[in-house]
C-alpha cells in the first residue's frame, strides 16, 4: 500500500513535511488522541486531493471566530484551513460580492449534496420575521435552513451562533438565538467562546476529515474533547482557591501575587473549557484571560457569559470556598515571591488540608465499623 503523497501535501499547503506532522501531533493532542492519530491524520489530508467543500454563513456577530482564527500560528491556519478545505462561501473573505456570490453559493451546495460542511457564524434573529439580518434579500434563517438541508455537517462557530451569545442577551430585541434552535432533528457541533480557541475549530474539522464523524459530544453538543473539564480543574491559580488565598480588588497586592479571582467574579468554577491548557495567541506563558489577571467571565456557557453579571460570584460545581481555613498573614510572604512561589505553597496548603480531612474521615470509618461490631 502506498503512503501519503507528501510531496504533494508540501507543494499544496506550502510547509514542510515535518512541520505538517507537527502541527497534526498538536491537534492529535488537543483531541486527546495517541500519537499514531497525528499521522492518520496527515494521511488523510495528503490523501484528500479533492478538498472537502465548506459553506461559512454569518449572521449577527462580530467576526471573532473568524478573526481569530485568520490570526493562528505554528504554522498560519489561513493558509492550512484555506488550503484543506474548499471555502466555496464565507462573506467576509469572498473576493466577489453582491448577487454573483450567492449564485455561486446555491450552485456549490446543489452540486456537492451530502457532502459539504457547513459553518455558522453569528446568531439568528427571529424577530419580525428575521429582518434584522437579511444577505441577498434572504434573512438569516433562511440562508441557514436552506444551507443546512443537505450539509454532511454543521459546525456553529462561537457563542453567537452556538446560543445566541451576546445579542441574546436580556431584553434580546431582535429574539437571536443559536443555530440548533432553528434546525431541529439536525445535530449541530457548538464551538462556543467570544472568541473561540481557533484550535478547538481545527481539530473538530480534522477529526471529520480523517475519521469521517464528528468527535464526541457533550449533552450541550460541545465537543469532549475542549469542553470536557472545568476551567477551575486545570487553572494556574487553583492551588491559592484550595490555599484561600483570594484577590480582593483589582491592585491590590493578592492580585499582584497571581492570587485567585474568585471574589472578583471570576467564572472558572463553573465554565467548561479547555482554555488554562490551549490559551490563545500561540504566545504561552499563562496567555490567557485568568493568566494576564483578569476573571474569566464564563463566555462559553449558557447562562452564564453574558447573563451573569461580571463581579457576581460563581456558583462552585466542585467545592465552596475554603472560608474556614485559618488566615494568611500577607506579611509573611515574602515580597518577592512571584506566582509560581506562591502556587507552590499554596498546593501545600491544599494537600496539607485534603490529607488532614481524609484521615479523619478513616477515623470516622474506623469507629463506626468497630461500633457495629460490639
Amino acid at each position: 500500500m502506498n503512503g501519503p503523497d507528501f510531496a504533494y501535501l508540501e507543494q499544496r499547503l506550502g510547509v514542510s513535511r515535518r512541520t505538517f506532522l507537527k502541527f497534526c501531533t498538536g491537534v492529535a493532542a488537543t483531541l486527546g488522541l495517541p500519537a499514531s492519530a497525528a499521522y492518520a491524520m496527515a494521511e488523510a489530508v495528503a490523501a484528500k486531493r479533492q478538498k472537502p467543500v465548506v459553506i461559512w454563513l454569518h449572521g449577527q456577530e462580530c467576526t471573532g471566530p473568524s478573526e481569530s482564527l485568520l490570526r493562528s500560528e505554528h504554522p498560519t491556519l489561513d493558509r492550512l484551513i484555506l488550503e484543506m478545505i474548499s471555502l466555496e462561501y464565507h462573506q467576509t473573505l469572498d473576493a466577489g460580492a453582491g448577487h454573483d456570490v450567492e449564485h455561486h453559493k446555491d450552485m456549490v451546495m446543489e452540486e456537492n449534496k451530502g457532502k459539504y460542511l457547513l459553518v455558522v457564524e453569528g446568531s439568528v434573529p427571529l424577530a419580525q420575521d428575521g429582518i434584522f439580518c437579511k444577505i441577498g434579500n434572504k434573512t438569516m434563517l433562511e440562508h441557514t435552513e436552506a444551507a443546512a438541508e443537505h450539509a454532511a455537517a454543521i459546525i456553529a462557530f462561537g457563542s453567537c451562533a452556538s446560543w445566541g451569545g451576546v445579542q441574546s442577551a436580556a431584553p434580546n430585541p431582535t429574539q437571536a438565538v443559536g443555530a440548533q434552535a432553528v434546525l431541529p432533528g439536525k445535530t449541530v457541533v457548538n464551538i462556543p467562546g467570544c472568541p473561540p480557541n481557533p484550535y478547538n475549530f481545527l481539530a473538530t474539522v480534522m477529526h471529520f476529515l480523517t475519521f469521517g464523524g464528528l468527535p464526541a459530544l457533550d449533552s450541550q453538543n460541545r465537543p469532549k474533547f475542549a469542553y470536557g473539564r472545568l476551567i477551575h480543574e486545570n487553572c494556574e491559580r487553583r492551588p491559592h482557591f484550595d490555599a484561600g488565598r483570594f484577590a480582593e480588588e483589582f491592585g491590590d497586592e493578592g492580585h499582584r501575587l497571581g492570587w485567585c479571582l474568585y471574589k472578583l467574579g471570576c467564572k472558572g468554577p463553573e465554565t467548561y473549557a479547555n482554555c488554562p491548557a490551549v490559551e490563545f495567541n500561540d504566545i504561552g506563558g499563562g496567555t490567557w484571560p485568568i493568566g494576564v489577571g483578569h476573571p474569566c467571565f464564563g463566555c462559553v456557557e449558557q447562562g452564564v457569559g453574558f447573563t451573569k453579571p461580571l463581579f457576581t460570584l460563581a456558583e462552585v460545581k466542585t467545592h465552596t470556598p475554603p472560608n474556614a481555613f485559618p488566615p494568611i498573614d500577607r506579611r509573611e510572604q515574602a515580597p518577592t515571591a512571584g506566582i509560581a512561589t506562591a502556587a507552590i505553597a499554596g498546593a501545600a496548603v491544599g494537600a496539607a488540608v485534603g490529607a488532614t480531612a481524609m484521615a479523619a474521615k478513616q477515623v470516622k470509618d474506623h469507629d463506626s465499623a468497630s461500633g457495629s461490631d460490639q
